[in-house]
């Protein structure tokens, strides 16, 4: 009965040790821009509208360390989770709601051209 008993104990102790890992999360790398409350994240194959969050302000103040004008794209690889639901502001098909920052870099010279009109 001892035996069976410290089993059981054994055995809850180590499935409540255990950590939950968020479900569904992808590493995405790609050209990010926040501008006017609004951001994107570019890859080779997809855009993503980007769901505001807290995670999305920090990476927005990284991404400023690297811009030059507040519409330059830097490059980011994040882990995030995607999702499809209809939103509201967002009306890109994907969406992603970054759950972590992996890396931030300033977009290549040749990628950031700029084309501006008027007076500035």
């Amino acid at each position: 009965m001892k035996k069976l008993t410290c089993i059981t104990v054994l055995m809850l102790t180590v499935l409540l040790s255990c950590k939950k890992e968020p479900e569904n999360l992808t590493v995405l790398k790609g050209d990010f821009v926040y501008h006017d409350g609004a951001a994107i994240l570019q890859t080779d194959s997809e855009i993503y509208g980007v769901l505001i969050t807290d995670k999305t302000e920090e990476l927005n103040t990284k991404a400023k360390k690297h811009k030059n004008e507040p519409t330059d794209m830097v490059q980011v690889e994040v882990k995030g989770k995607i999702v499809n639901k209809k939103d509201d502001k967002i009306l890109w098909e994907n969406k992603v709601e970054i759950v972590e920052i992996l890396d931030v870099k300033p977009a290549p010279k040749e990628e950031n051209n700029v084309i501006k009109l008027g007076n500035q």
